[in-house]
């Protein structure tokens, strides 16, 4: 059982205090009134035994996959423009690219990128009254990338860190903030594969390093 709570421990990215926590958990399981009868512990450790096995062929994968990127993505055509933006690494660059792909025809312009990632706000109007509202249908993948890229993005950039408090200032939630950053990158995103550039911190956040100096 020590062992157990040690590898899922492990496994979950923790390192400290594992040996004590694994201690504590044994001492949980063996408390009387934690115990079933014998057949159904029986049972329940070889299910557990069972899951664990799933587990760890299913992270042994992960590791597999994540070597190969690793190894092939900075091969790719689209790789520099993609890694010179702040926040993104080769693992979360390589999710970006498999969403958007590298066709440069996908996508008329950066407005149209925008909408498929949900970054972009819906304006709906009746009469004389109009709401601003976050995309219910867009590529979730692409967005949960985005908010990643975005949130990892403030500390790598100070233009971006700049953006994100001036938005926090006048009053925007932090996920709408994160959203708006996002939208922001993904344009130049967008404007840096179409014309094989790399990303410039000083085109992309003006206003906000101006305000920084």
């Amino acid at each position: 059982m020590a062992r157990l709570a040690e590898r899922i421990s492990a496994l979950a990215g923790r390192k400290c205090g594992i040996e004590a926590e694994a201690d504590r958990l044994c001492d949980v399981f063996r408390i009387e009134w934690a115990h079933q009868p014998p057949l159904v512990e029986d049972a329940l450790g070889k299910q557990m035994l069972a899951l664990l096995i799933q587990l760890e062929a299913a992270c042994t994968a992960a590791d597999e996959l994540a070597e190969a990127v690793e190894e092939v993505f900075p091969q790719h055509a689209d790789a520099e423009s993609l890694l010179s933006f702040p926040g993104l690494g080769i693992q979360l660059a390589a999710r970006i690219l498999a969403e958007i792909g590298d066709d440069r025809t996908r996508f008329a312009d950066a407005r149209s990128l925008k909408a498929y990632a949900g970054s972009s706000p819906i304006t709906r109007a009746s009469g004389k009254k109009s709401a601003i509202t976050r995309r219910w249908v867009k590529n979730d993948r692409l967005n949960h990338a985005g908010y990643l890229w975005a949130f990892a993005s403030l500390r790598a950039s100070d233009g971006a860190n700049a953006h994100y408090r001036r938005r926090r200032q006048i009053g925007d939630w932090h996920a709408a903030t994160q959203r708006n950053l996002f939208n922001r990158m993904i344009s130049q995103l967008y404007h840096c594969l179409q014309h094989r550039k790399l990303f410039d911190e000083h085109t992309a956040f003006p206003v906000e390093l101006a305000a920084v100096a």
